[in-house]
């Protein structure tokens, strides 16, 4: 699974710390979402999401 993140965070002029922050988790956390390291539970990906404005689908994709 890919996920756009970083750029949409980035647009947004936050900091990973901010965004971890506003959706409750630490900033190893976001570092790991965002490396694709760990993929979030639901709530989680609903909540970054919500945050960025997008839509869970628009912010993650699967790979094929």
């Amino acid at each position: 699974m890919t996920n756009r993140i970083k750029e949409l965070r980035k647009a947004k002029g936050y900091r990973q710390e901010d965004l971890a922050a506003a959706v409750g988790v630490t900033r190893q956390t976001i570092i790991a979402v965002e490396n694709n390291k760990y993929n979030p539970t639901l709530e989680l990906a609903m909540r970054l999401a919500r945050c960025l404005e997008t839509t869970v689908e628009e912010l993650f994709s699967l790979e094929d």
